[in-house]
């Protein structure tokens, strides 16, 4: 499949979705191919992008090291203003971004995060943003623009993201790193791993912690949720997921999916299901 590659460039004062401190949340709705990328880039204001289906991969980039996230519909992404980020479309996705000013970010919007999206949100932001409605007056807008910004700062927050070593840590590091991202189910344990890495388990182990601030299996358990997200929604059974991210049964693999995402992976299928018509 040919790739579709957007470049996305900074958005001009002028332009209709540039949040200003008398509109501070602007909304944008996009349908996106899979397939589909913005290259890195950069924006004065904060960002939340999430999807209302499909999954995306929004990957935000620091000097040494960078973390991916993956985006199904239940989850949101915090770019904090300033951040380069990149995004990439997994599965087809009815894509919404909120372009937030900086003076009503919330008190801890200086880092990157998962959210959880509550239906409450994601009704907020099509009442904001109704496709094919008319826009809401200036004093609805303010209604439901103060709501969406309370629900952002309450918002649950969620340890998902993958963080990857940067281009000058410890090549054995990286090697293993984006070996694992590319077979998260060949080994489960870092000492199976180690033997293919060329350094001893206890080295690998001192530079995930080092680089990381993690241990390998809750890094590991990152690197598998990203792969079994776009997996659980494109409708694959969870016992199929489970067994190509190198669980020995279907309830191991689940117990891990409710712990990491508050829901199992059948309720999550679910949500990925458009409802049926009545």
């Amino acid at each position: 499949m040919a790739t579709r590659t957007s470049q996305a460039a900074p958005l001009g004062d002028t332009d209709p979705f540039t949040p200003t401190p008398a509109s501070p949340v602007r909304v944008r709705a996009r349908d996106m191919p899979a397939d589909t990328h913005f290259e890195p880039h950069r924006h004065a204001w904060g960002q939340l992008a999430y999807c209302a289906s499909g999954v995306i991969q929004v990957s935000v980039h620091a000097p040494d090291a960078a973390t991916a996230y993956i985006v199904p519909p239940s989850r949101a992404v915090w770019i904090a203003p300033g951040a380069l980020h990149a995004v990439a479309v997994l599965e087809a996705a009815a894509f919404r971004t909120l372009y937030i000013d900086p003076g009503v970010v919330p008190a801890d919007g200086a880092s990157c995060r998962v959210l959880a999206v509550t239906p409450l949100l994601r009704e907020l932001v099509s009442a904001l943003d109704p496709v094919g409605g008319p826009h809401p007056g200036a004093a609805r807008e303010a209604a439901l623009t103060a709501l969406v910004l309370d629900e952002i700062g309450q918002a649950e927050r969620l340890a998902l993201g993958v963080p990857l070593p940067g281009p000058h840590s410890d090549k054995r590091l990286r090697a293993l790193c984006q070996a694992v991202l590319h077979e998260p189910g060949r080994y489960a344990t870092l000492q199976t791993w180690a033997a293919d890495s060329g350094a001893s388990e206890r080295t690998l182990a001192r530079l995930f912690r080092a680089q990381f601030g993690m241990g390998f299996a809750q890094w590991r358990r990152q690197a598998v949720l990203a792969h079994a997200l776009p997996r659980l929604a494109r409708g694959e059974p969870v016992g199929q997921v489970a067994a190509g991210s190198g669980y020995a049964s279907e309830s191991a693999f689940s117990a891990m999916f409710k712990a990491a995402m508050g829901q199992s992976p059948r309720r999550f299928l679910g949500l990925q299901q458009p409802a049926p018509a009545q």
